[in-house]
């Protein structure tokens, strides 16, 4: 089984809708997906317009923050962040894992490009981050399906 971690700043946002809506693309795949944050704090709620705009793609996400840690940074095969900056961090935090920390775009296709940060936004922005974030992990299962 492959155990991929997504990661962004506060895991309320981004990295929980990537984690719902690539479990929900991955599913026939043998992959374990979770979530974390460089600057989480631990217990928190997904935000509201997260949790809608999973909900009006059909998933279900009871999500709580947690912040990135060392068993999390070991269970992982792939970590992909959501920002260059998350990866610095990462990598600065862990060096040990550096070879396996990605930005998400960078993984599939090749080139940095960071998926803005929806926070404080209203629920049209975080569609529009949900959309973009599709686009990329369709390409990341076809890519980890191909591998297989």
């Amino acid at each position: 089984m492959r155990h991929i971690l997504f990661v962004c700043t506060g895991n309320t946002c981004r990295s929980p809708m990537a984690e719902a809506l690539f479990r929900q693309k991955a599913d026939g795949l043998d992959i374990e997906v979770k979530s974390a944050g460089v600057a989480a704090y631990d217990g928190q709620k997904a935000s509201e317009h997260a949790i809608q705009v999973l909900r009006e793609r059909g998933i279900t996400h009871n999500h709580t923050s947690r912040r990135l840690t060392e068993e999390l940074i070991s269970w992982a095969d792939l970590v992909l962040t959501m920002t260059g900056s998350h990866k610095a961090l990462v990598q600065s935090f862990f060096p040990q894992a550096a070879d396996k920390v990605f930005t998400l775009s960078e993984y599939v296709d090749g080139r940095s490009k960071d998926i803005a940060d929806p926070f404080g936004g209203g629920l049209g922005v975080y569609k529009q981050c949900a959309d973009e974030m599709e686009q990329v992990l369709e390409r990341l299962r076809q890519k980890l399906a191909g591998s297989h």
